[in-house]
């Protein structure tokens, strides 16, 4: 039996690198933080973050590119894939990142929605008068 399955709860730790293959295909890499927290032998809180390079694909780079900036909580679904390249003095360098398969957008920040504050956005919420439902509408 194989698994090659990660799960990420982070923040875009980088400003968001779009780009574009040769072939046309989009790709986005992000720099993802995520926090371990833990007690020290002396009992201090000790906390250390960890950076993970996280690639998407098409679609999903869409997505993140879209709705996602410097600072937005993300939920990273995939798997890990070390691949090697050279720079360009010619040396073998070589990587491991995280390929996402899914992503999932966190809670966004009132400063991250221009323009909007948190009382405008809950009058633009439709009023749905409680007299328009029909019980015989409901399909179950």
């Amino acid at each position: 039996m194989n698994l090659n399955k990660v799960f990420l709860i982070g923040r875009v730790a980088s400003d968001i690198e779009m780009l574009t293959t040769q072939t046309g295909r989009k790709v986005c890499k992000i720099s993802l933080a995520t926090n371990r927290y833990w007690k020290g032998q002396d009992g201090s809180k000790r906390e250390e973050a960890t950076f993970h390079s996280v690639v998407l694909w098409e679609r999903l780079a869409d997505v993140v590119n879209s709705y996602s900036s410097k600072g937005s909580v993300l939920l990273i679904e995939g798997r890990i894939q070390n691949r090697s390249y050279e720079d360009k003095e010619g040396r073998k360098r070589y990587i491991s990142e995280v390929i996402a398969e899914n992503v999932q957008l966190g809670p966004r920040a009132s400063s991250q929605v221009p323009g909007k504050k948190t009382e405008e956005r809950e009058e633009e919420l439709p009023v749905i008068d409680e007299d328009e439902i029909d019980i015989k509408d409901i399909p179950f």
